[in-house]
């Protein structure tokens, strides 16, 4: 019933001609309701009837495509399905934030002229977090535990960073230190995270919150001088194959595999890589800008895609989406829909050990071989990090063109 509701609401706004309410300008902090009744907070600041931003630490996302029905608005996050339906009331707006192939509906309360992300209620001082945190996700959790490195900068009450893992990072995180209590939120359209818990100067203690669907526990140590295993050891070529080899649709039903006369004496980097992703969004605009750069060289990309969406046309919209705003010009193939499950992404790619993370990119020579799998990507938010795999990166690829 809900969903029904929802599509009449997308239909009522595309026949609106005519508004009556819209939101005013300036800054709301929305809160979306998760588990145990907690609140998963950010800022936003709307700069005109049709455009706002989306606040997380250093990070500023632009939105420009707002519309209204009466006294409703609908808020769609660039690049991702995810979107807000709301009523605008005297106070702000309160609705819905919705993932439609997942489906996932979670309440959202927005209020106007406040942009305090997090209360501060402790006067006490706060315990420092900032360093580095050895974590571990699901610590009792069998299959479920993975391993983590928190990164945080604090300065009085607040608090920024993020979680690295084997696979990417948490995004910009964003929050406060109240005493010996942390929190800390995101929101990118596509994944709503929230970070709570207890903090001493040597331990951490909390619960990771994905949206309304998803919580599980954390512990961590402080440990300035740990390393999560390194990216390039984890995803490998089984014995028993010698090259990588695929063959999948473009948004015209060309099949294209390595074999394609574009590739040939080239060196090739392939994504696999989901439009549902926010790390592979952070690494399509860097490579999408090194591509734009350095295409004359003798160097190509190609993304893999692995999509949510239910069916090939919705899979290959969302593609096309993703490339027109982020402007990328190398291919992207559909390598699968209907489900993300790595499981299913690794028989699409047997010669691979697995499919451990989206995003992984795999480095082939001039000749075909394969030089070596990047799994995950470190984005932005993890700072030094970031700035690192970019020399790394463009080092590795300056050698295989030289070669």
């Amino acid at each position: 019933m809900k969903k029904i509701l929802v599509l009449l609401f997308i239909t009522l706004l595309a026949s609106c001609q005519k508004t009556s309410k819209t939101l005013d300008n300036g800054f709301y902090r929305v809160a979306l309701q998760v588990q145990d009744q907690q609140e998963l907070p950010f800022v936003i600041n709307v700069t005109s009837p049709t455009t706002l931003e989306v606040y997380n630490a250093e990070e500023i996302i632009q939105v420009d495509e707002v519309r209204y029905n009466k006294d409703s608005v609908y808020i769609q996050t660039p690049v991702f399905e995810g979107y807000i339906a709301a009523k605008i009331t005297n106070e702000g707006f309160e609705g819905s934030f919705i993932k439609e192939s997942l489906g996932r509906i979670v309440p959202i309360k927005a209020e106007k002229n406040n942009e305090v992300r997090f209360d501060v209620e402790n006067e006490t001082k706060p315990v420092d977090m900032s360093g580095v945190w050895e974590t571990v996700f699901s610590p009792n959790g069998g299959k479920d535990r993975y391993i983590a490195k928190g990164i945080f900068e604090q300065t009085g009450n607040q608090l920024t960073g993020t979680f690295r893992t084997t696979t990417g990072d948490y995004r910009y995180l964003e929050g406060v230190v109240d005493g010996d209590t942390f929190k800390l939120s995101t929101f990118d359209g596509a994944h709503a995270f929230l970070f709570t818990g207890k903090v001493t100067d040597s331990t951490l203690v909390g619960n990771f919150y994905s949206g309304n669907h998803w919580k599980e526990p954390f512990v961590a140590k402080k440990n300035n001088t740990y390393e999560l295993p390194h990216e390039d050891d984890l995803t490998f070529i089984k014995e028993g194959y010698e090259k990588l080899a695929f063959s999948f649709p473009d948004d015209k039903g060309n099949q294209v595999s390595l074999d394609d006369d574009r590739f040939k004496d080239k060196v090739v980097i392939v994504q696999i890589m989901g439009t549902w992703c926010p790390n592979c969004l952070d690494e399509s605009k860097y490579y999408s800008q090194f591509y734009q750069d350095h295409r004359d060289e003798g160097i190509e990309f190609v993304a893999l895609a692995f999509e949510v969406a239910k069916t090939k046309e919705a899979a290959f919209h969302r593609i096309k989406r993703l490339q027109d705003r982020i402007g990328i010009e190398y291919p992207i193939l559909l390598a699968q829909y209907g489900t993300s499950d790595k499981k299913k992404a690794q028989e699409k790619l047997p010669m691979l050990n697995h499919v451990l993370s989206y995003p992984t990119s795999i480095f082939i020579d001039k000749k075909g071989e394969v030089r070596k799998i990047h799994t995950g990507f470190n984005g932005p938010a993890t700072g030094q990090k970031y700035l690192d795999f970019k020399s790394e990166f463009e080092a590795f690829v300056d050698m295989l063109l030289k070669e």
